[in-house]
């Protein structure tokens, strides 16, 4: 209902894209930090075991944390043409062990984030040198994730993804709004649209300062924006006014606070993000980025706290 854009009955939703802190909350390695690089030589039995565990973590987290979706990332150790075949078993494990209780989804976008430091200053040449090959790359790495996409729908048990390809620094967007307009706006939207006939959701995510192509990302159509980035300048209640009737907002819980700053800037942080993105619906609260290594763990539980005793929709049961 939320990424619809309608007001659930009951608590605002809530979940993070990543939960790193296992080791801390259960004892227990986050799937992400396991290396397999024997997987090809265990026994089938063995790698079953090893899926059902990670599985069983995941929904642990879920379940302890209330989250309303997972998002599965693959481990490490998985390549060639095993690893959706893995991540397609282990989303079964999932689904095994939790019914229908969560959205499930794994990564999947087909666009340009921001090229690391090994490709940076590749990619910025291409741009003028050779744009009709940047842009034909982009269109096939579209057709390469619809592709994808297909071959998941056909198996079942997911409910979307997450784009996480980050587009924005603190200060702004990597590429101007002109740029975004040319070598990724179009390939976002032809994204999000093929998702869409498919019947899966598309939950775009990127951090930084998102207000300059803010019109662009909302143009393509996704279900949700995540992660309303309050350090790079976001402030969910001018994204609320300005596109909260046409897209879902996922996030804008200070992430910094939750780290360094003190408990009530932590606190009045999440009392924010509800007040602001809750009114009519179509909000998820979450932090803005995740749940990370080396995060307080009891940070995360505080605004659990306020989320639990002030996130209620009015006329719900608390």
């Amino acid at each position: 209902m939320a990424l619809e854009r309608r007001q659930p009955p009951g608590r605002v939703p809530h979940f993070e894209l990543v939960f790193y802190l296992t080791m801390e909350a259960f004892g227990r390695v986050h799937p992400t930090h396991r290396v397999f690089r024997q997987w090809g030589q265990m026994s089938e039995r063995e790698r079953d075991l090893h899926r059902r565990d990670m599985a069983d973590l995941y929904v642990e987290t879920a379940r302890r944390y209330e989250h309303s979706a997972i998002f599965f990332q693959p481990s490490e150790g998985w390549s060639g043409d095993a690893h959706d075949e893995e991540i397609r078993r282990t989303l079964e494990a999932i689904h095994d062990l939790s019914g229908m209780d969560y959205f499930l989804m794994i990564h999947g976008d087909g666009t340009f984030s921001i090229p690391d430091g090994n490709q940076m200053v590749e990619f910025s040449a291409r741009l003028a040198d050779d744009p009709q090959g940047l842009k034909d790359e982009a269109a096939r790495m579209v057709d390469g994730a619809l592709r994808r996409a297909e071959a998941f729908r056909q198996h079942g048990a997911l409910d979307g993804f997450a784009l996480c390809a980050d587009y924005c620094l603190s200060t702004g967007p990597f590429l101007s709004p002109a740029m975004f307009s040319e070598f990724v706006a179009p390939y976002l939207a032809r994204l999000i649209a093929g998702y869409r006939a498919l019947g899966l959701y598309a939950i775009k995510h990127t951090d930084g300062n998102i207000m300059p192509i803010l019109d662009q990302l909302v143009a393509a159509h996704p279900h949700a924006l995540h992660s309303l980035d309050p350090q790079g300048g976001v402030d969910i209640a001018e994204v609320k006014r300005r596109v909260g009737r046409q897209v879902c907002l996922i996030g804008n819980v200070n992430c910094a606070k939750l780290d360094t700053g003190t408990d009530e800037e932590v606190v009045e942080s999440a009392r924010y993000a509800l007040r602001h993105g809750m009114p009519g619906g179509g909000y998820i609260f979450s932090t803005s980025n995740c749940i990370y290594t080396g995060m307080p763990l009891a940070r995360y539980e505080l605004i659990l706290e306020v989320w639990r005793k002030e996130g209620t929709y009015p006329g719900s049961a608390a």
